[in-house]
């Protein structure tokens, strides 16, 4: 009998032993299809999931190679009732196709569903939500479907187990040429082996997802998307220094000028060939209407971007289920949600096409390695009696602002004298004390754009080196040098902020330091708690937490 590293169990989960010494072997290829659950210090548990197993689908494993994995590094045989599981589950992704009618003039015809099970098709044709979408039967194997419901059938079938792959094409757009910066302006570049295979399956597919560590390129990924289908294209972004950011690394990388690129928030609204928006402005409402629906319309966009997809709000989704015949990129860290509708980014911008594990572009150099410390800080008896008498809807905040992390985040600050320093915080009171205890300038939702930048730069040229932030800092924030982060509180129990947070420290230094996050938990509060299911994404990807004690970081 093998003495592998995996347990597989009946009930879909899978257990990892973390100490066995091909733990990381197994994690790497059990990661692809298996979505983590919880992670203490011995054992790790996964589960594997249906729609985990059509993502990987999507992106090219088949059930031979999962169930190849998990009878590779498990213990004790793979149940039947697992492996018979797997091979039905992922044998029911692209058993219906949404395709097109050919016409003869070669013009746009009818979109079709269609299957050659014609079990399948009668099943999904009865459903009381997809049988209004269908407008006709022109053969057995074949329903129309109504135009304006591409993507709407798409999340009911998979609602249903049936997810469908979509092949009726896309519309090109209006032409515009786009390259990637060459010699001859001295701004050349290459991409990435992982950024250029990236590419490669995306434009392959049509439509789908790029999962990449923060500080490995996606942005890049997306220039060269663009310069790969060379159309009008539509860039969304979480907020107006990431729209900037995104701007000057175009113009950096590409042959794009300034004149082509057009931005479209609450600062500016140009509508250029490549026009970055946020999704703040695109769901903007005035008199309970969506003021700036135009802009989806505003030019024949061939190519349409989503940065940090992960964070697409809700009203987004309905708008992106009407722009099914463009192309979409969705870009992002973590596919993780924290409202569970890893559905509809599935359905509505595509599946995962590629996803590169973090410890893998860390073995490769092209992110900076990092280690994580969970820094325990005891309550004084009177903060603990407060919080022992406070509602349970006021104790997450008495335990993540306690004033006890106060001395504990000086003294990181003093071990990491010399280093660039990021302390992030949940709460603007919280924030406030910590930047005068630094004598630390602080950014919040409240501090001007323009104000932001400047901070931002001042901290990468080294001008300052403690910078006190709010959440506004989670995303789309270039700070290459920094290489400590200090968390003192966050939205519960996130774990798409807490990659996010990390990712701030994972872009290579050129002092070629080790990067060190830390997270100050209040001990034996919802603090703690919380701060287990903050990690669980993070340990999927490999990263491991040493717990410390506040007392021996004074020693």
């Amino acid at each position: 009998m093998a003495d592998g590293p995996l347990i597989v169990q009946s009930d879909r989960t899978v257990l990892l032993e973390v100490a066995h010494p091909d733990a990381e072997s197994a994690r790497h290829e059990l990661a692809i299809f298996a979505e983590l659950e919880r992670a203490p210090e011995h054992i790790h548990t996964y589960r594997i999931t249906r729609l985990g197993l059509w993502n990987a689908r999507a992106a090219g494993h088949d059930a031979d190679d999962m169930l190849a994995t998990l009878e590779r590094w498990s213990r004790f045989p793979v149940p039947p009732s697992v492996s018979i599981d797997i091979a039905e589950t992922v044998g029911r992704y692209g058993r219906l196709v949404i395709d097109r009618n050919r016409v003869e003039d070669g013009g746009e015809g009818e979109l079709i569903l269609k299957s050659t099970d014609a079990a399948v098709l009668a099943e999904v044709s009865k459903n009381k939500r997809i049988q209004p979408l269908l407008i006709g039967h022109p053969s057995p194997d074949t329903f129309v479907v109504d135009a304006w419901a591409r993507g709407h059938i798409k999340q009911e079938l998979l609602k249903i187990g049936w997810p469908a792959e979509d092949l009726a094409g896309y519309t090109p757009g209006t032409p515009h040429p786009i390259d990637l910066a060459d010699e001859g302006d001295g701004r050349a570049w290459t991409l990435r082996p992982y950024q250029r295979q990236a590419v490669d399956i995306f434009t392959e597919g049509g439509s789908g997802v790029v999962v990449l560590p923060c500080g490995a390129g996606k942005t890049l990924v997306g220039a060269a998307a663009m310069a790969e289908t060379k159309t009008t294209t539509l860039i969304l972004v979480t907020n107006t220094v990431s729209a900037r950011q995104w701007r000057d690394e175009l113009l950096r990388r590409t042959s794009l000028t300034a004149e082509e690129i057009g931005e479209y928030s609450g600062q500016a609204k140009e509508i250029k060939p490549v026009t970055i928006a946020t999704y703040q402005i695109l769901t903007a409402k005035r008199k309970g209407e969506y003021a700036h629906l135009a802009l989806l319309d505003a030019l024949d966009w061939g190519l349409i971007v989503y940065d940090e997809v992960h964070l697409l709000p809700a009203p987004v989704f309905k708008l992106t289920a009407d722009l099914q015949a463009r192309r979409r990129l969705g870009l992002t860290a973590t596919l993780v949600r924290e409202d569970g509708r890893e559905g509809d980014v599935f359905s509505l911008i595509g599946p995962k096409r590629f996803d590169a594990p973090w410890k893998e572009i860390e073995a490769q150099g092209f992110i900076s390695p990092a280690v994580c410390y969970e820094v325990r800080v005891d309550l004084p008896a009177g903060d603990r009696l407060e919080y022992a008498a406070a509602a349970d809807d006021e104790r997450y905040r008495l335990a993540a602002t306690a004033p006890a992390k106060i001395g504990v985040v000086r003294q990181l600050v003093e071990r990491h004298e010399g280093e660039r320093i990021l302390i992030i915080g949940q709460y603007l009171d919280q924030i406030d004390v910590l930047a005068e205890a630094l004598n630390a300038p602080k950014i919040t939702g409240q501090t001007p754009v323009d104000e932001r930048e400047e901070l931002y730069q001042a901290f990468r040229v080294g001008e300052i080196s403690v910078l006190v932030v709010s959440k506004v800092a989670n995303f789309s924030i270039d700070l290459p040098e920094a290489s400590v982060a200090i968390q003192v509180s966050g939205s519960f129990g996130s774990r798409q902020e807490e990659a996010q947070r990390l990712g701030r420290l994972l872009r290579p230094k050129k002092s070629g330091n080790t990067a060190s996050f830390y997270t100050l938990i209040a001990r034996d509060t919802v603090d703690q708690d919380f701060a287990q299911n903050r990690q669980r994404f993070l340990a999927e990807q490999g990263y491991a937490y040493t717990i410390l004690d506040a007392h021996s970081l004074a020693a």
